[in-house]
């Protein structure tokens, strides 16, 4: 039984100086409640002078990754650089030496992730990626051995804290999406180039992950649809909130009956009484429904320096242990032996079906109305109900529909018929809709 643990760590940026902390000043509890004495033996960074806030025992930092690769001693190699390359480079590395890996690096699971599974699972080592999903929220964990007795048929998930930043900050202020992006960047919520946040490609990691750990089959980045929130107006918020819901860039993996997976990530509006809609600024959250549990949601910070910190300890313990009772890979990565992983199957986004939201803006004259709806009727396309409005200006006047639940596929075709009308000003606004009570109850 191995009684002493070391760990090597690669990137000493923002998560890596929060993981460092808590190994060195959480070590004893560690101890306590492991059994084991964890050890960060090793701290591999380009910047070895700046000063990160705490104390680094003599001898742990080097600026030669061949130090952790080289050191026999070293059982866990843990990866936050971030990135493609050389992370991946790297983890593959440190896994054909048979070190186990700790990573919260979502771009390169949901981009690579097979391969390093693979490779761990033919070393007989293990992956722990619990902080690549919901920062300090243990989604992966719950879903690996909580959930385990469950056929999980939902995901649905806000992954993002900067896009619920910027949707809370409009829909609490009424600000226009852009200035509330500019102070999210002056404020640190946001990154220069926020494009992967608000344009749901960093949601998009984390579905691609969680996706396949729920339903047990490989779910590729490139399966997912996405759509950002850069369209989004004060306007659409306005109308949102008067008829009952509230919008979110939310996450969705649903497995139909048919086997199917749908897998998208798009503004949606949520009824205001549901749970999803109380999660509000840079907080996440992630929810499941699972045949034997019911609805199960996770709430919390899902990112940031400690917070991520902790989820990669978290993992680091759980290796540790395995490791001390000579039982790794205890647990799965991917909830399954990799080796019984097989290809999703994937419901194109045409074929989905849910309610919807448009907002036409149109000139302001008789029989606008019933041309739109002609059009719709046409594709099957039911109304459900009509918001109109005095005008927004002096050309132009929005209409507001919700209609009863249609197929994307029948949607754009009318959509795109309906903009090339010369009444119809600018392209419509469409935001889809999730029925949850509908989804609670099938």
């Amino acid at each position: 039984m191995k009684q002493v643990i070391n760990v090597g760590l690669v990137g000493f940026g923002t998560v890596g100086s929060g993981t460092a902390k808590i190994l060195l000043t959480q070590e004893e509890l560690l101890k306590r409640r492991t059994g084991i004495d964890i050890r960060l033996k090793k701290i591999c960074d380009k910047d070895i002078t700046t000063d990160r806030g705490f104390p680094v025992p003599e001898g742990i930092l080097t600026t030669n990754i061949d130090d952790i690769f080289e050191d026999e001693e070293i059982d866990i190699f843990v990866e936050l650089i971030g990135g493609i390359e050389p992370a991946k480079s790297f983890i593959l590395k440190a896994l054909q030496k048979g070190k186990h890996v700790v990573t919260a690096n979502k771009a390169l699971l949901a981009t690579n992730g097979f391969e390093i599974f693979e490779t761990a699972s033919k070393k007989g080592v293990e992956v722990g990626f619990e902080a690549s999903v919901g920062g300090g929220i243990p989604c992966i964990k719950a879903l690996k051995e909580g959930l385990v007795a469950n056929n999980v048929s939902t995901v649905l998930g806000i992954m993002n804290g900067t896009a619920n930043y910027i949707l809370t900050r409009m829909s609490d202020e009424g600000l226009e999406f852009q200035e509330v992006l500019k102070q999210a960047q002056e404020l640190g919520y946001a990154e220069a180039d926020p494009t992967y946040d608000i344009e749901g490609i960093d949601t998009a990691h984390k579905l691609a992950i969680m996706s396949t750990l729920a339903f047990g089959k490989k779910v590729k980045l490139d399966d997912i649809f996405v759509e950002g929130i850069s369209k989004i107006s004060p306007l659409d918020i306005a109308f949102s909130k008067e008829l009952g819901y509230s919008i979110k860039l939310l996450a969705i993996g649903k497995l139909g009956t048919d086997g199917k997976i749908d897998v998208r990530i798009h503004p949606t509006m949520i009824p205001v009484e549901h749970l999803l809609s109380q999660v509000n600024g840079a907080f996440n959250a992630v929810y499941f429904i699972g045949d034997s549990v019911g609805k199960v949601m996770l709430y919390g910070m899902g990112a940031g320096q400690m917070p991520t910190g902790s989820a990669i300890v978290a993992d680091i313990c759980d290796i540790a242990r395995n490791i001390s009772k000579g039982c790794p890979e205890r647990v799965p990565a991917l909830s399954l032996p990799f080796e019984s992983m097989e290809e999703a199957l994937i419901k194109p986004v045409s074929e989905i079906t849910c309610k919807y939201y448009f907002r036409f803006m149109v000139k302001d004259k008789p029989g606008v109305l019933s041309k739109i709806s002609g059009i719709l009727g046409k594709e099957e396309i039911s109304i459900n109900s009509v918001v109109q409005k005095g005008r927004s200006n002096e050309t132009s006047v929005p209409i507001v529909m919700l209609t009863h639940e249609a197929t994307e596929g029948k949607v754009k075709k009318a959509l795109k018929e309906i903009d090339s009308q010369e009444f119809v000003l600018d392209e419509t606004t469409i935001i889809r809709i999730e029925d949850m009570k509908a989804l609670e109850e099938a």
